[in-house]
């Protein structure tokens, strides 16, 4: 299998808190734990995100498959979708979601408990509009578990979905071919590559 080029370097730390950056919850706080691992997607890097899926995400459906602070999911419902599962395994990160989705009254928002990948392996084929992938990178870049995520949201999204994914390297139309997926958008932010990923079918 073709391997995604350009490792990255290591990221800087993780800020203490991140904002929600536009919908209804505009400029709300999500407290940022200071653990390893944790790396909330950047601001800018979010704004350009949702200039590429458009302001308004009114009646979609999403998975944060590795969702850490929540700040794809919630900003994803803040700007109306109408259904957002944040997945997370770690239980200190789970707590901070359920509370800041009481606090906010998100209710298109559940928070669920949980391994990323076999989150979206349990939604094969339920057609959902748009997955998160942001997955920690660990010291040797985690490719197994890239690989792992892609192929299980590439069968969770319909025909005409898309796939955010971060990642520490640029991912390649031929490193994504096994999983029927093409790069729509991509940019690079400092030490990370994030890219909007849709099926080659896709109309």
């Amino acid at each position: 299998m073709n391997k995604p080029v350009k490792p990255a370097q290591k990221t800087a730390a993780a800020p203490h808190e991140v904002r929600i950056i536009g919908g209804q919850w505009k400029r709300s706080k999500l407290a940022v734990p200071d653990r390893q691992g944790l790396r909330p997607t950047p601001a800018r890097v979010r704004e350009t995100l949702f200039n590429w899926l458009g302001q308004d995400l009114t009646g979609l459906r999403c998975v944060d498959a590795f969702a850490g602070t929540g700040a794809l999911g919630l900003e994803a419902a803040s700007r109306g979708a109408s259904e957002v599962v944040l997945v997370e395994q770690e239980a200190d990160l789970v707590r901070a979601l359920s509370v800041i989705t009481t606090k906010l009254k998100a209710s298109a928002v559940r928070v669920e408990r949980g391994d990323g990948v076999s989150a979206l392996r349990q939604r094969r084929g339920q057609a959902w509009d748009m997955v998160f992938l942001d997955p920690p990178f660990g010291e040797d870049g985690n490719a197994a578990l890239f690989q792992s995520a892609l192929e299980a949201a590439s069968q969770a999204i319909h025909a005409n979905g898309e796939i955010y994914l971060e990642a520490p390297v640029v991912w390649t139309e031929e490193a994504l071919a096994p999983w029927g997926l093409k790069v729509h958008r991509q940019g690079k932010a400092g030490a990370v590559a994030f890219h909007l990923l849709r099926p080659i079918a896709a109309a």
